[in-house]
């Protein structure tokens, strides 16, 4: 079975565990192809943690589940030195953020000096605690969740931790077919029917698929497609003034890398070996909707990153 062929299974599995939600599995596996992390806005109650738990158990790693809450501290997630009597030194005790795949839940209930204990474990893989530094495991990703209808008692995530996600993913409801296949599927699990099972995906295959998805070829033209993208959001006035008033701040490099990788992961997951215009189109705007930032009249006016995103897209012509 090829590295496809097993991904493809993986994808399968967790479309069977997961009723209508097929989008999100999706950039689920593309974030995991692209070494980043990611986020994932919605409702209560529409799998948001089963999917992650569903795909930490389907992957051969270990995993760590962190309730982000207002009381959290910073040492909670990375660790500290604890005195041992006995020996008269310190230790550091690990804490969860030392695990292959981590669930950050209702991140956005952590007050910014707990978000930011992330911030270098997203961007450099490693947990600085006094001065030592401890390097994380090799594969390691965060996944992290935010409710955006409950707004008491939760804090903005920091600018500089968004860019840090790869990915920021909206989900929203399933549809009346799917909502009758979820029904079916509560019902297998109430009367403990065995539910479809799959061979686990080793460090090793997610590594070398990995590096297949790094080997994806991009025409010059598709990569200046990008990079044209990317330099509309940081000089707007070029492309039309309403978007000149709408756009405060544009998009980092790291996000030109962002839709680079995952393009390339987007043509993989379709069982090529070359991009295509749509699969940038198809990524962008969970890959740049976070990274730009509105102004004060675009807020007002209720002006989003994403309709910013549509207003932009047709006007960047494909060479």
């Amino acid at each position: 079975m090829t590295l496809y062929e097993n991904f493809k299974q993986l994808e399968n599995y967790m479309n069977s565990c997961i009723v209508g939600q097929s989008d999100f599995i999706r950039k689920m596996l593309i974030s995991l192809l692209s070494n980043g992390n990611f986020l994932v806005e919605g409702a209560p109650g529409l799998a948001k943690t089963k999917a992650i738990k569903t795909l930490a158990h389907a992957i051969d790693a270990n995993e760590k589940r962190i309730q982000f809450t207002p009381d959290l501290l910073p040492s909670d997630i990375t660790g500290s030195d604890v005195y041992r009597p006995e020996t008269n030194q310190f230790y550091f005790q690990k804490g969860p953020i030392f695990s292959n795949l981590i669930l950050a839940d209702e991140i956005n209930r952590a007050p910014a000096k707990v978000q930011s204990a992330l911030l270098e474990a997203m961007g450099e893989r490693q947990v600085t605690v006094g001065a030592t530094t401890y390097r994380l495991p090799d594969l390691f990703m965060v996944m992290a969740t935010q409710n955006p209808i409950d707004n008491e008692g939760t804090y903005t995530l920091p600018e500089a931790q968004l860019d840090r996600f790869l990915l920021y993913v909206k989900i929203g409801y399933p549809d009346i077919e799917s909502e009758r296949k979820i029904l079916k599927l509560i019902r297998k699990e109430e009367r403990k029917e065995q539910l479809p099972e799959i061979e686990k995906i080793t460090e090793r295959m997610i590594f070398a698929a990995r590096q297949e998805v790094s080997n994806v070829y991009m025409s010059p033209e598709i990569e200046e497609y990008i990079i044209q993208l990317v330099m509309a959001t940081r000089h707007p006035a070029a492309y039309g003034e309403d978007l000149a008033k709408y756009i405060e701040f544009g998009v980092s490099p790291r996000g030109t890398i962002a839709l680079d990788i995952c393009s390339r992961a987007v043509a993989w997951l379709n069982n090529r070996d070359y991009v295509m215009p749509d699969d940038v189109k198809s990524i962008v705007h969970d890959v740049l909707r976070h990274r730009i930032l509105p102004t004060f009249e675009a807020r007002s006016t209720g002006m989003t990153s994403d309709k910013i995103l549509e207003l932009l897209l047709p006007r960047i012509p494909m060479l």
